[in-house]
């Protein structure tokens, strides 16, 4: 049987023995359970625009608030620099609002691998640059502290080692301009390709040291590590110290916790257990569609996040 069928088969038979306690104990139990349904988490789960949009129409506002209303108290918005400023401003202040913290936005605005910072050319590192500037104002209007970078693509005319240097080369120019403003860029590690530079968190993990700042750490998206390297929490670990910001999604098929190999609740229980505080993206597509999907998605979190 798979793992997300056992839980739906848990939670129906829960629901079983429910009903036979009679109509005041069920209704007891429903109440009890809308409302455990709805509490804060235990973790910083941060939902993206359109994982929501069924039951909370094609707003983004309007979706913010039922993610807050479920329980969410974070969000994260990869394209948010390409946002124009009215509606920068628009999310700044509901998400103060509600008490909410934005996650992740991308730092130029979701195009960014074609900027190889591997090459060391400086029309790219001008480029980054000028986007970094750029972040930084959008970041003071909605108080966003994290924003990802990608090196780019491996550049097979240089050695390695040239690469590398490039690379920590144009960090530190992002660092100098991100320091200031007490915030964090963090290096994505992904599997999406083999041709993108960063491979492995280890890789990550010696930039970070090589830039030795406290704006560049670390992106540990979990969907991604599983397929690279795998063995997840030492690797974790292992890198700890550099991890700024983590993002999740199962695999295969890089949707909601439960629907894959990936064991969340040890995940959860382990970051927790390390004092752990910041956003945790749920950067991952639903696994069925409709308000059915989005509620299985409500109702994994749920599953997986009840581990203390």
């Amino acid at each position: 049987m798979k793992r997300s069928e056992f839980i739906r088969n848990s939670l129906l038979t829960a629901g079983a023995i429910t009903t036979g306690a009679g109509l005041n104990n069920t209704f007891a139990a429903e109440k009890t359970n809308d409302t455990l349904s709805d509490k804060t988490f235990n973790l910083d789960y941060a939902p993206h625009q359109g994982m929501f949009q069924n039951h909370a129409g094609k707003s983004f506002l309007d979706q913010i608030q039922f993610m807050y209303d479920k329980g969410f108290r974070s969000i994260e918005d990869n394209g948010y620099l390409g946002r124009s400023v009215e509606e920068q401003e628009k999310i700044g202040n509901l998400l103060a609002k509600l008490g909410m913290r934005m996650g992740v936005f991308v730092v130029d605005g979701g195009d960014n691998w074609k900027t190889s910072l591997t090459t060391g050319k400086k029309e790219f590192k001008d480029k980054f640059v000028e986007t970094c500037k750029k972040s930084v104002e959008a970041a003071k209007r909605c108080n966003a502290k994290w924003l990802t970078v990608v090196p780019g693509f491996y550049e097979r005319n240089l050695p390695y080692g040239n690469q590398f240097a490039n690379v920590i080369d144009a960090m530190r120019a992002g660092a100098e301009i991100f320091e200031p403003h007490g915030l964090i860029m963090v290096l994505e590690t992904l599997s999406d390709t083999p041709e993108l530079f960063l491979q492995k968190t280890n890789e990550t993990y010696a930039v970070c040291k090589a830039v030795n700042s406290p704006s560049c750490k670390i992106l540990y998206d979990i969907y991604h590590m599983q397929r690279t390297e795998g063995d997840l929490i030492k690797t974790i670990d292992r890198c700890w110290d550099e991890i700024a910001y983590i993002q999740i999604g199962d695999n295969p098929g890089r949707k909601e916790p439960t629907t894959g190999e990936i064991n969340y609740k040890t995940l959860f229980k382990h970051l927790h257990s390390k004092g752990y505080k910041g956003v945790m993206g749920m950067e991952h597509g639903n696994s069925k569609s409709g308000k059915e999907g989005e509620m299985a998605v409500i109702s994994a979190y749920r599953v997986e996040d009840n581990f203390l």
